[in-house]
């Protein structure tokens, strides 16, 4: 055997007996080492239940409509009494007409913007120069986020793109040519608008509120003058009436601010509430977010089940969409430091009174972390207490031998000691 070879042999050996060894000891000393750290972090404890019940409101379900429907607001948008909610269109026709004027409208818009705009002494060269500018301008306003000129900018782009697109397209180029356009475009406009009055019409509501496109068929079930009178098992027997959709459904108007939510409660979970005060009900399905609302009626029980009605005038925009949901009502939160429930130590502290120099002994509860290579002691107050885990806040820290010195407090991120043998103040763990 050649000595090259043998000596790599010799190498790949020992190699993997280090490595081998290394493994060994890192084993063993995970399986006997009792050291064992995890990071605290800020945590919220709710004191809740869950609920699940429907969102009521005063709606009043728009007529459907002939033809094809085109909806003005958006969802969630407020109404004014007289308001136009849709376009209803009788035909394709119509409808292409309607995309005609449309595009008629801006082309004047910019015709008339290019008058205002002195620009009849600029070349075709001048105006590629101008038109890079605008665009060099524009992206700088974009990238900034600063979008109080953008839209002065960009009518300035398109009025640069189009007076160069004319100058090219014909001989002058000339104000007085673009003035002849304009009024040719605003009599074409106006003669597509007089033939829209005869197959175009518009859907106003004669009352202020809140539109919403979908109906679902409990409007005229849930109202809240039936939600008042209605039993638990009513109300979970509640079910929605057949709804006509597809197209010519214009939707719905909320036409009051006060919503409400019924749900039926056991009797036990019922009397946690009281009527008058105002409760924190959390959302989480389709919409996100703690709403406050008002307790308005707890039922009289019957067969161990109580009608529970909520109300609330506020997110009624956010809302629209919601019907049957399930919610959490949150009656207290605390939020605190998350530390594993072995963490907590309860070690006995010996105090010397500064006026009479009496000493007496206080169990003090607090916590291990791990501060540089030391451990070192924080006093905490537990505030509430999970199955794997507690609720803690920083308590005061008096040093035995110098009352007036403080250490630092347990602060969220820190590496708390969870088990370790022979544990003290100051130890060097590392």
């Amino acid at each position: 055997m050649k000595q090259g070879a043998l000596l790599n042999r010799i190498l790949m050996l020992i190699l993997f007996l280090a490595l081998a060894i290394y493994m060994g000891v890192y084993a063993y000393r995970s399986l006997t080492d009792p050291f064992v750290s995890a990071i605290c972090f800020t945590h919220t404890v709710d004191d809740s239940m869950e609920a699940t019940g429907y969102v009521v409101r005063e709606e009043m379900v728009l007529p459907i409509q002939d033809g094809i429907v085109d909806i003005l607001p958006e969802e969630g948008e407020k109404i004014a009494a007289g308001g136009p909610v849709a376009v209803v269109y009788r035909d394709e026709a119509a409808l292409e007409r309607k995309k005609e004027i449309r595009r008629l409208q801006q082309e004047l818009a910019q015709l008339e913007y290019s008058l205002r705009r002195d620009m009849d002494s600029k070349d075709a060269a001048q105006l590629d120069q101008s038109i890079f500018d605008s665009l060099v301008e524009l992206r700088v306003g974009v990238s900034s986020g600063n979008y109080s000129r953008l839209e002065e900018e960009s009518m300035e782009l398109k009025n640069l793109i189009f007076r160069r697109n004319y100058t090219y397209s014909n001989d002058t180029g000339s104000l007085e040519d673009i003035r002849r356009l304009a009024q040719e475009t605003k009599s074409r406009l106006e003669g597509l608008k007089n033939a829209a009055g005869q197959d175009t019409a518009q859907v106003r509501v004669n009352r202020p509120g809140i539109y919403s496109g979908q109906v679902d068929g409990f409007e005229g079930v849930l109202t809240p003058e039936a939600l008042f009178q209605m039993s638990p098992a009513q109300l979970l027997g509640v079910k929605a009436q057949p709804v006509h959709g597809g197209e010519g459904q214009t939707g719905k108007l909320i036409t009051h601010s006060r919503w409400y939510f019924g749900t039926v409660l056991t009797e036990t979970q019922a009397r946690r509430l009281i009527e008058g005060k105002q409760i924190t009900v959390r959302f989480s399905r389709d919409y996100t977010g703690d709403i406050s609302m008002l307790v308005e009626r707890i039922g009289a029980p019957e067969n161990g089940r109580v009608m529970v009605i909520l109300s609330s005038t506020r997110f009624l925009s956010e809302i629209t969409l919601l019907r049957k949901q399930r919610v959490d009502l949150i009656f207290d939160s605390q939020t605190g430091i998350r530390v594993p429930k072995t963490a907590l130590r309860v070690e006995e502290k010996r105090l010397t009174d500064p006026e009479t120099g009496e000493e007496r002994v206080t169990q003090e509860a607090g916590v291990y972390a791990v501060v540089g290579v030391r451990a070192e002691w924080k006093p905490v107050s537990v505030l509430a207490e999970g199955e794997e885990f507690l609720l803690v806040s920083p308590a005061p820290f008096q040093n035995t031998q110098n009352l007036q010195e403080t250490k630092k407090a347990l602060r969220p991120g820190d590496e708390i000691i969870v088990t370790a043998e022979g544990i003290y103040d100051g130890k060097v763990i590392k």
